[in-house]
């Protein structure tokens, strides 16, 4: 009967661990300042230069605060291979 006890007692002290656990933030993070980003509201791919849509629903990207959409899945590696670049063309259309 103890042995239960124990056990009882132990499952629910782990429980209540993992409930804070997963409240709990990153270490250094600051919730107050969190930014939203900016969304660049780019009609065209700035990878494969496709009006966004044609290749189904688009992806979304963000980088340096800004979010960028793409035509599809497919591209998301390229722009992130130099997001620099892409990020420029986007801003241009």
């Amino acid at each position: 009967m103890k042995n239960i006890k124990v056990l009882v007692l132990g499952f629910a002290l782990l429980g209540t661990g993992l409930v804070f656990a997963q409240q709990s933030t990153a270490p250094g993070a600051d919730q107050s300042t969190a930014v939203q980003a900016v969304d660049v509201g780019n009609k065209t791919c700035p990878v494969s230069g496709r009006p966004i849509g044609v290749m189904g629903p688009g992806v979304q990207v963000t980088y340096n605060g800004k979010t960028y959409h793409l035509c599809c899945g497919g591209c998301v590696a390229a722009f992130n291979s130099d997001p620099e670049k892409y990020s420029k063309i986007a801003e241009k259309a």
